[in-house]
């Protein structure tokens, strides 16, 4: 077990959010769904041809997503089983980190509609990297914080994560904009670079936080029938998270919302380019007001909750989600998508942030957390999968985005009725 509060451990978890916060940004929320858009649009019609089916092209993004995050909840139970026998997260989190940042940079080979194949799988992969790495990162939080800072360690880790991004993501739109100052000669080149920047930025950092991790949290018996071991763990978990009624609540509720908050976060830019006709540079603007403005919502809700609890914090946060969805339907300039983007930025990462350690408190005294997050996590994954299938299969039933939009309102506010439930268990420290 690591040393809890040890600062120097505690900054080098952190700085995996730094490193990693990249992919979430550029990847899924900026620069590549603008180039995959014009990509895919370069012939006129935003139909696409992949595997013998024909697609409309933010549809087909969507339902890899879709894809990624499904391999992801299948994988992550039983691996986080076996991790949590042998005490090795962070090898698990090697692996998953490796995979991601090399899929990252094999973007850069995805260069023209006939790579359709090339792209689509890389981004696939590049998002099952990020997954899972996601998973061991996360189980470390109960292992290097008390409960009392680690609403506080949470927020810091996005906050860096956000900074990352976003410093990164200003560099590669300068190339982008002003390919000749970096003597390339367009847009297009300029994007695929940063996609390779974004592989090389994102495993680059994350030496540091393999660096001074703890190797091995937990020791225990290895032996060569390390799958049925694994499977055996998750068994064990599973038992007792039927027993912990405040967390099985909290998962059936984070199920909801969250799905809502990580669809909004992977559509919302091709939201704006088909819905409202913005242009590149617009869309820019809004990712950079989110981003920005998340680094306050993180710390600001860090904060609340030390006020008023986590439970109330993430109800006051959901209210506020709910809020935007229904301004979203009805916005039609882009002043008023920005004005929404404040907004988004504002809450989105407070409620990620407060998600994470307001399940890390709930969990009982175990060595066994990948196992546990892995539950997490595939509440995550598979509320994604069914978020993003949903919103893609609205937009091809009806012809529009906005009306996929009211699909979101029904999850955040299953979320918010589940959570006003939770109230009555007493959350440690929040």
């Amino acid at each position: 077990m690591a040393q809890l509060n040890d600062p120097k451990i505690i900054k080098a978890w952190t700085w995996y959010d730094w490193a990693n916060s990249v992919y979430s940004l550029s990847i899924t929320t900026a620069i590549f769904p603008i180039y995959y858009n014009s990509v895919t649009s370069a012939n006129g019609s935003d139909q696409v041809k992949l595997l013998g089916h024909t697609f409309t092209n933010s549809a087909l993004y969507s339902y890899s997503l879709s894809v990624s995050f499904l391999l992801v909840a299948f994988l992550s139970p039983l691996l986080s089983g076996i991790a949590d026998y042998r005490g090795n997260k962070k090898s698990f989190m090697k692996f998953f980190c490796f995979l991601g940042s090399v899929s990252c940079a094999a973007l850069f080979f995805f260069n023209d509609i006939s790579n359709l194949a090339i792209g689509i799988t890389a981004f696939i992969l590049a998002s099952v990297g990020w997954a899972g790495s996601i998973v061991f990162y996360n189980a470390f939080l109960p292992e290097i914080a008390t409960p009392d800072i680690q609403d506080k360690v949470s927020a810091r880790g996005f906050a860096l994560g956000y900074i990352g991004s976003s410093l990164l993501l200003i560099f590669n739109l300068l190339m982008i904009m002003q390919p000749q100052w970096f003597g390339l000669s367009g847009a297009g080149i300029a994007s695929r670079i940063s996609f390779l920047m974004t592989g090389v930025w994102w495993l680059f950092f994350a030496f540091y936080t393999f660096r001074y991790l703890p190797e091995k949290t937990s020791i225990k018996k290895s032996d060569d029938k390390i799958l049925w071991h694994g499977f055996r763990e998750l068994q064990r978990v599973f038992r007792q998270m039927k027993s912990i009624s405040k967390l099985k609540s909290f998962l059936f509720s984070f199920f909801f919302y969250n799905m809502g908050v990580q669809t909004v976060m992977y559509v919302a830019s091709l939201f704006g380019a088909k819905e409202l006709k913005l242009k590149s540079n617009e869309l820019i603007i809004t990712v950079l007001i989110i981003q920005f403005v998340a680094i306050a919502g993180a710390y600001l809700f860090a904060w609340l909750s030390s006020r008023i609890g986590n439970i109330l914090s993430l109800i006051v946060s959901i209210i506020v989600w709910l809020g935007i969805c229904w301004a979203a339907y009805y916005i039609t300039t882009s002043y008023q998508f920005f004005a929404l983007a404040f907004m988004v930025g504002m809450v989105m990462g407070g409620i990620q942030s407060l998600s994470r350690s307001t399940y890390s408190k709930m969990l009982p005294q175990t060595e066994d957390h990948a196992s546990y997050f892995s539950f997490y996590d595939v509440c995550d994954k598979v509320g994604l999968v069914l978020g993003t299938v949903a919103y893609g299969y609205i937009e091809e039933l009806t012809g529009s985005m906005r009306n996929s939009i009211l699909v979101l309102m029904i999850f955040f506010a299953v979320g918010l009725f589940s959570l006003l439930r939770i109230r009555k268990f007493k959350i440690v420290n929040g």
